[in-house]
């Protein structure tokens, strides 16, 4: 089998490195997607994330922040060789001072299932994850041991739980000048 790269991209996370480590750029995914091959042939990048939280019935402002999500996300499965799996965004009461609290479900799961399927099918060679989170060591371990080559695409600032970094093969890490040759007007 010739080499093969899925692309695997916790939105979440990628949101949260955009934000605080180089004040929200926007940034072409497709050229994201290409950094994180490092050369070897996209099979497919897959980008996971959750639509907006909204009440039943929802605000104008819910409403209107779930249109532009869900616009920004139909943008992204448009791209050549995407797909964008969707989550749901939970609400779960209230935080001490009153602001509510929403927890992300099913994205893992997804992003799990996922690479531990292409791997096992042997759909792919190497896959590359662009997350912080540990939650993912299981699955990333199941594809190693089928002998996909794991990277792992990280912030500055916002570094990989310490676990997640020891157990890749190839640590990739997103810099300002990486960001600049992405950046779209």
């Amino acid at each position: 089998m010739s080499d093969k790269i899925a692309v695997f991209i916790d939105g979440a996370y990628l949101d949260k490195v955009l934000q605080e480590e180089f004040d929200s750029p926007r940034i072409d995914y497709e050229k994201l997607a290409k950094w994180m091959t490092q050369g070897i042939p996209l099979f497919r990048a897959y980008y996971y994330h959750c639509l907006p939280y909204q009440a039943n019935p929802p605000t104008d402002e819910q409403r209107e922040r779930f249109s532009r999500k869900q616009s920004f996300f139909n943008r992204i499965a448009n791209l050549p060789q995407f797909d964008v799996r969707l989550g749901k965004l939970e609400f779960r009461g209230y935080k001490e001072g009153g602001s509510p609290l929403f927890i992300q479900k099913r994205v893992d799961i997804l992003l799990g299932v996922d690479l531990v399927l292409m791997a096992a099918k042997q759909r792919i060679t190497h896959a590359a994850i662009f997350t912080g989170d540990s939650d993912f060591l299981p699955a990333i371990m199941m594809a190693k041991n089928e002998g996909v080559i794991m990277s792992l695409c990280h912030g500055v600032t916002n570094p990989p739980h310490e676990e997640l970094w020891k157990v890749m093969d190839q640590r990739l890490v997103l810099t300002e000048e990486l960001i600049k040759t992405m950046s779209r007007p």
